[in-house]
């Protein structure tokens, strides 16, 4: 018999978004930004529970009309602009076993920035972990842009100029190869599956997680993200 695992979607939403305006509660077609990804959750054949982390109750009141649950608003040192992710996952866990004697074998980290993440791909991040072949799971894009083409502006004497962020030779070490001469970099789509004893390791992943591969990625973070948003769920898109 397959072992039943108690596994928790957690989504945060704080407030207080300096880039775009309490991004994760504007609008969206005709959802709220945050429902898409828990809609997303609560379709999920796997997940058994979607619990939203906010410190702000209108925040809260809107989650819940998705589906969410709030048992109980963050505390706001917990939602300032330098407080780290995990810390609050730390603390949901740990008030949901005291206040409840609940406790996940498995979390799902979601972000309501992400609204057009599938749940079939989520389902599959989550399968890797069940499987017991790895202690955690991330979803992935392949980079549009790769890494070792990135540079960056130094000061000297008052002087700026540009260097390649892998290296210190000048931008020429940017420029003299095409992206094909790279191996291939990928980044986070912003999914992560781990088992709840990896929180002990201070870190949300394992050493090496298993990953799932998806062909792109929209994580909205400025006015523009949202209206290229806009735009897919006009054409009927995502």
């Amino acid at each position: 018999m397959k072992k039943k695992f108690n596994i928790l979607a957690v989504i945060g939403i704080r407030s207080g978004s300096k880039g775009l305006k309490n991004k994760n509660i504007l609008k969206l077609g005709n959802k709220h930004l945050v429902g898409w990804i828990i809609q997303a959750a609560k379709k999920s054949a796997l997940i058994n529970r979607v619990v939203v982390s906010t410190e702000n109750p209108r925040f809260a009141k809107i989650a819940k009309k998705y589906g969410a649950e709030i048992p109980f608003l963050r505390p706001r040192y917990l939602a300032q602009d330098k407080s780290k992710e995990i810390d609050f996952i730390k603390h949901l866990i740990k008030n949901l076993q005291k206040e409840e004697n609940y406790f996940p074998d498995i979390v799902v980290r979601l972000l309501a920035t992400c609204p057009f993440q599938k749940t079939f791909d989520i389902d599959n991040a989550i399968r890797l972990v069940t499987s017991g072949k790895y202690d955690s799971s991330v979803i992935i894009s392949k980079a549009k842009e790769h890494p070792m083409k990135a540079i960056k502006i130094k000061s000297n004497n008052k002087k700026n100029f540009l260097v390649s962020y892998f290296g210190s030779r000048g931008i020429d070490v940017g420029s003299r190869y095409n992206r094909q001469s790279f191996e291939e970099a990928y980044f986070r789509a912003n999914v992560i599956v781990f088992r709840t004893s990896v929180l002990k390791k201070n870190s949300l992943t394992s050493n090496k997680p298993g990953f799932i591969i998806v062909q792109s990625k929209l994580d909205i973070d400025t006015k523009e993200d949202l209206e290229y948003a806009k735009f897919i769920v006009s054409k009927k898109r995502c």
